[in-house]
């Protein structure tokens, strides 16, 4: 199918930004532009607060059921056209078309979950001390928000910001990202079609500094919500906390690997290695730091090798592919600078370690062995098809490597032993931990980080809270 230009969504209409500008579209596999995005400016967010107000007012109103019923809608709709909306998704962001079906047919997941949730957002009556008092605590929504996401998911990160608001009785204006500005446009149509009133969910492209410089502060916006890097988060944060607003930060991580002495070494490498190239590597909870017992070094070195040798690499689009392109041009220089670094600093490259052909943001799937502490891809985020390897000795070491990095969102662990994996289930530092299994981020499930991975939590009950305020309440009936 064609692939379209992109309009903000404002007060339920699709519509041009006010001074008609726009930005390109560029497929990553092939470097050509597919497409126009509208690009909006303050005129543009004016009406889009104005709109989330409005649409705040009704939707608060809207009974839980109600909300549940239009919700579970929007994902019935979504799975109809989750084909179509993963080919528009292929093409602007690269990954495979099984890959982005799979994001979308979970994102229906998402709102299934919240949209039941909805109807379980309860307060309570509390036992009083006079008895001719009634006491209740209220939970209610606590207003517009303003969510900021990335292009790695571009409807993974937008759903469960919208499902979690929309469950929770709020309206949102989405900063989405214009490297791929059609997928989550899809993504909304459905939630219109469905039935949700008009201003309770905006979509707006732009620079991305100048919108949240304008929206944070904004008296009408009452919470702020974000994906993406940790620098760009604390700026974000710090904004926020100079205006009181709520926020749930969503931010890098640099996630580690552990297969331990007793590790099913072909398990550990088929589902780390699995979650390594999903998206090429361009993901926040991607395995990056492995940390492989000395005994098994060799082993699972092969076992992971030949994981990435089977990987397909080509045009997302194109039948067979298991891992397309990189999203943009950044990527690919950053990875050439990760493995020249590490190979400088002493690692080895077991394979890979290159651009493939000179058309299309290709890297190749690359694994470095014997990586010193010091190499930069042991302490950034590398956000890329590199798995970088060193060995440790005993559990203790790897769990204190593990903590070392100021980050701490997602980690792996490979073992046999119940006894370890307590042990790292207490002494790991992050907000998820995944033994002898890829990752599958359920909704009924916290999605966090803790130390500069952010703080907040994008998946079960806990993330409601963050969209409701509590009130405390005591009647006196006397």
């Amino acid at each position: 199918m064609g692939y379209p230009n992109t309009q903000l969504l404002i007060h339920g209409q699709w519509r041009d930004a006010i001074n008609g500008k726009t930005l390109a579209v560029i497929n990553p596999a092939t470097e050509q532009e597919i497409g126009r995005v509208a690009f909006a400016e303050k005129a543009d967010l004016d009406l889009a607060l104005d709109a989330a107000q409005k649409g705040f007012d009704i939707w608060r109103k809207t009974p839980a059921i109600d909300r549940c019923k239009i919700m579970r809608q929007a994902a019935v709709l979504l799975r109809e056209r989750s084909l179509a909306i993963a080919t528009l998704m292929t093409q602007e962001q690269g990954k495979p078309v099984a890959e982005a079906n799979a994001e979308i047919t979970m994102a229906a997941e998402v709102i299934d979950w919240f949209a039941e949730e909805a109807r379980r957002v309860y307060g309570r009556v509390v036992p009083s001390r006079n008895l001719a008092a009634q006491q209740m605590v209220l939970k209610e929504p606590v207003g517009p928000v303003a969510a900021f996401t990335p292009w790695n998911f571009p409807i993974n990160q937008v759903v469960r910001k919208l499902s979690a608001a929309l469950s929770a009785g709020c309206s949102i204006i989405i900063k989405a990202p214009e490297e791929t500005p059609a997928s989550p446009a899809g993504l909304l149509q459905a939630f219109m079609d469905a039935g949700v009133p008009a201003g309770v969910i905006g979509l707006v492209y732009g620079n991305p500094a100048d919108i949240s410089s304008y929206l944070i502060p904004h008296p009408i916006i009452k919470k702020i919500t974000f994906t993406g890097s940790t620098p760009v988060g604390k700026q974000l944060t710090s904004l926020a906390g100079l205006h009181m607003k709520r926020v749930t930060m969503e931010l890098g991580g640099h996630a580690p690997v552990i297969v331990c002495e007793d590790a099913d070494v072909e398990l550990a490498a088929k589902a780390a290695g699995a979650a390594k190239f999903r998206n090429a590597g361009q993901v926040c909870i991607s395995p990056t730091r492995f940390l492989v017992h000395e005994s098994l070094k060799d082993s699972f070195l092969q076992a992971i090798k030949a994981q990435a040798s089977a990987l397909q690499i080509g045009n997302g689009m194109d039948e067979g592919v298991s891992m397309g392109p990189l999203a943009n041009p950044r990527r690919l220089a950053a990875m050439d600078m990760f493995t020249k670094d590490a190979i400088e600093s002493g690692a080895k490259v077991e394979m890979g370690g290159e651009r493939i052909g000179n058309k299309g943001n290709f890297f190749s799937p690359t694994i470095l062995s014997n990586v010193p502490l010091n190499a930069k891809v042991f302490n950034d985020e590398p956000f890329g098809p590199i798995a970088a390897m060193r060995t440790f000795n005993t559990l203790e070491d790897a769990i204190m490597e593990s903590n070392r990095l100021p980050f701490g969102l997602a980690s792996y662990a490979f073992t046999s032993s119940l006894k370890n994996a307590h042990r790292l289930s207490h002494g790991l530092q992050v907000g998820m931990l995944w033994v002898n299994q890829p990752a599958v981020a359920w909704p009924e499930m916290p999605f966090g980080g803790v130390k500069d991975s952010g703080y907040g939590s994008e998946g079960g009950s806990e993330a409601l809270e963050a969209y409701l305020n509590t009130k405390s309440v005591s009647i006196l009936c006397a």
